[in-house]
């Protein structure tokens, strides 16, 4: 009986050793050795483990799951493109907008020096002034190379052309007015006088004999005045002004510019810009200031279009990204490129406790058979 007992425990003993490092050595056997083994040209059987060699495999089995069962579109759709994400990124988008876009902490000119362009209202100036200096210098041009009748439209010029008679009746009515007036008869006598006085001594007779320049001036205002209201009168004038209008039409612009200074002109002409725009004050408000009712469009008009737009466009295009992406083949990089020791360490750190039962089972399973083992040993 003592032999029989000695002999189960013998092979029970036994049985759970093979059992327990068979188990033991198959699990290590899982991860290495990390590479193959040589011995000169023969490589030694089952190295390097059954992961490090079947990493490949592994890796491309790995990635193609990730993208048919975990990574789908799908899975990305409800994740990402629900009612509830929408809404709250747009919450968030609004929250932001009025927090940062449209404060009254920060002016204009602070979100152009974020930007990096802190000079920008002497930058502003400069460009205005060198725009204006352009302008002027074509327009100075353009005077100068071109006529009137280039420059003045058919319109403009008709309207000129009927304004000539109309000048000469009111030119012609003034100096009959001012002819008529005391003024006009001053003007006559002064006249008359220094026509007398221009003769020499055949006026100094002429006035002798009429004593006084006074009798004649009537007379003279007289003619003046038929002069002025006789229709041949208007028409003649009406005929030179025409004649000279048409001459000034060829002529350039500038010719009627050439006592005018343009150089302190364009200063003024840059100085009264630059005052009229105060670049740098403008800049000095917030967003708020120039547009009180931006906050209120941008919650309530542009975020929730934007939003939604974006996420029509990102669900049409999703399959497309995902497809450019190529997730399989990311995982499948990715995991090959892990180092075996880490995954290792990974595996072993995470399934420590579960390893060490299927240990201990081999060996109890070992024990079991070994004591099995034992008494069909026996009853033989």
């Amino acid at each position: 009986m003592d032999n029989i007992l000695v002999t189960l425990l013998f092979m029970a003993v036994i049985g759970a050793a093979i059992g327990g490092v068979t188990n033991h050595l198959a699990i290590k056997m899982l991860f290495r050795p990390h590479n193959a083994i040589y011995i000169k040209n023969w490589r030694v059987p089952f190295t390097p483990g059954l992961i490090p060699k079947r990493r490949d495999e592994l890796a491309k089995q790995l990635g193609k799951t990730v993208v048919d069962y975990l990574l789908t579109p799908e899975t990305f759709r409800k994740k990402f493109f629900s009612k509830d994400m929408q809404d709250k990124i747009e919450g968030l988008v609004q929250q932001k907008a009025e927090e940062i876009i449209f404060t009254n902490d920060k002016t204009i000119q602070d979100w152009l020096t974020l930007a990096g362009f802190s000079h920008m209202p002497a930058t502003i100036e400069q460009k205005v002034a060198a725009v204006v200096e352009g302008q002027f210098m074509a327009m100075r041009n353009t005077l100068a190379t071109k006529s009137l009748r280039t420059l003045l439209s058919a319109e403009i010029q008709a309207t000129i052309d009927g304004k000539i008679p109309v000048a000469v009746s009111h030119i012609l009515e003034k100096g009959e007015d001012y002819f008529l007036s005391p003024e006009g008869e001053m003007t006559i006598k002064a006249m008359i006088d220094d026509f007398l006085a221009s003769k020499g001594s055949l006026g100094g007779m002429i006035n002798m004999f009429l004593g006084d320049s006074s009798s004649l001036v009537g007379k003279v205002q007289r003619e003046l005045v038929k002069f002025l209201q006789a229709p041949g009168t208007a028409a003649l004038l009406t005929k030179i002004f025409t004649q000279e209008w048409e001459k000034l039409k060829d002529r350039p612009a500038m010719d009627f510019l050439e006592d005018v200074h343009m150089e302190p002109l364009l200063v003024k002409v840059q100085s009264y810009v630059k005052e009229q725009l105060a670049v740098e004050e403008r800049l000095n408000h917030p967003i708020s200031y120039y547009w009180p009712e931006g906050n209120v469009w941008m919650k309530e008009k542009v975020i929730p279009q934007a939003i939604d737009t974006a996420f029509v466009k990102a669900e049409e295009k999703l399959e497309d990204a995902l497809r450019r992406l190529d997730l399989q083949e990311v995982v499948r990089e990715q995991v090959d490129s892990f180092p075996v020791e880490k995954l290792e360490e990974l595996v072993l750190g995470i399934s420590k406790r579960e390893f060490k039962m299927i240990t201990w089972l081999g060996a109890l399973l070992g024990g079991l058979i070994g004591i099995v083992q034992g008494l069909i040993v026996y009853f033989i």
